[in-house]
């Protein structure tokens, strides 16, 4: 070999070793990426940290429903959006609202202990998810979600339904429980190490409290509160809404529920009854045009709101505004056996009234309550 066809021979050797390494970087800068639901409970939190201490590219969504607000406590610990620049990860928040109520009234897979209907609840979380994990590029989903911690959704058998609805089988990493699950995707190809991750169940805290000490989270949020619709009361208030609206209830109906003390008094009518200030300037900003507004004239007593869920004929509303009167005068300052002025007031009719009535008595009362 000459020395120029030396020199040609060199310069492809170098060509081609030039492009291998500019090969290999790019698939090196081709970071991994996961999508985390986040709920800024402790278990979400951890899992995100499990995750990125692998290197993976962490991006949160977090999902708002009429019955959990990011900031509500009830079962979030911290503010969500803080726990994600805590985690330093970005955040996209999905409001799932209308569609969330439609499921909510007939739920494929039905209800837990009240109205909760955790697993369809999942679904659509997961769905979610998906979206977004297609969006950015990510290879798979991390949860919180722990092995028997929660008894409806977080069952091998609900788990495995969840993903199969979802089209998301293998797909969905569970870095608190992993290795009492099956092998996902990411582990199997390698994109996670299967042995740095957890094998915690069951309701006990110890093994989460255990590793936020290893993450130096020193004020770890408490455990959740849990779902407002597994609250028995708010249940009731829930199933007795659906029952008697034929139509589709609206985001303000489902907001009164989490408020004041509810009667049901005939089908097409409830009675809402404010049980202190706070709740009483609640009542008044979720009040529509349609409502009767109810308060005592001259006495201390709560703000009550009359609602239809249909068109009702006049004599109805006369029959119906004297009990509501007389019902929220039993929770005003009252004395048995007198008379007091109570005022009702309807905006879309443009109609005030003065009604003079005694209070309801105790019997009287609870035979309507929800």
């Amino acid at each position: 070999m000459n020395e120029g066809e030396s020199n040609k021979t060199s310069a492809k050797m170098n060509a081609e070793k030039t492009q291998d390494i500019s090969r290999n970087q790019k698939l090196d800068n081709k970071k991994t990426k996961a999508v985390a639901l986040l709920s800024g409970g402790l278990d979400s939190q951890l899992a995100v940290r499990m995750i990125k201490e692998q290197g993976v590219e962490v991006e949160a969504v977090a999902i708002k429903t009429p019955f959990c607000d990011f900031d509500c406590g009830k079962g979030c610990g911290h503010k969500v959006l803080e726990v994600a620049t805590e985690l330093d990860v970005k955040i996209k928040t999905v409001y799932l609202g209308k569609e969330y109520l439609t499921m909510l009234k007939n739920p494929k897979y039905g209800y837990g202990s009240g109205a909760n209907p955790c697993i369809d609840c999942r679904m659509m979380m997961y769905e979610e998810a998906k979206k977004h994990m297609d969006k950015i590029g990510a290879s798979f989903v991390i949860t919180g979600e722990v092995l028997h911690q929660r008894p409806m959704s977080q069952n091998s058998n609900a788990l495995s339904i969840i993903e199969r609805e979802t089209d998301m089988e293998g797909k969905i990493l569970r870095p608190l429980s992993a290795k009492l699950l099956s092998p996902t995707t990411p582990e199997i190809t390698g994109l996670v190490d299967r042995s740095l991750l957890g094998s915690i169940r069951g309701r006990s805290r110890k093994g989460q409290l255990d590793l936020a000490a290893t993450y130096g989270i020193t004020n770890p949020p408490n455990a959740a509160g849990g779902c407002l619709l597994t609250d028995p009361q708010f249940s009731k208030r829930v199933k007795d809404l659906f029952k008697h609206m034929t139509s589709q209830p609206s985001i303000n109906d489902m907001e009164l529920l989490k408020i004041g003390r509810h009667f049901r008094l005939d089908s097409n009518s409830k009675l809402i009854v404010g049980r202190n200030h706070g709740e009483n300037e609640k009542l008044l900003s979720y009040c529509e045009d349609k409502d009767f507004v109810i308060q005592p004239a001259l006495i201390p007593g709560p703000v009550s709101i009359l609602r239809f869920h249909t068109k009702s004929d006049l004599r109805k509303h006369k029959k119906l505004l004297r009990l509501s009167a007389r019902i929220t005068l039993r929770y005003s300052d009252t004395q048995e056996g007198k008379s007091y002025e109570v005022k009702v007031t309807n905006k879309a009719r443009n109609w005030k009234k003065s009604l003079i009535l005694q209070r309801c008595e105790r019997d009287e009362v609870e035979a309507f309550r929800i």
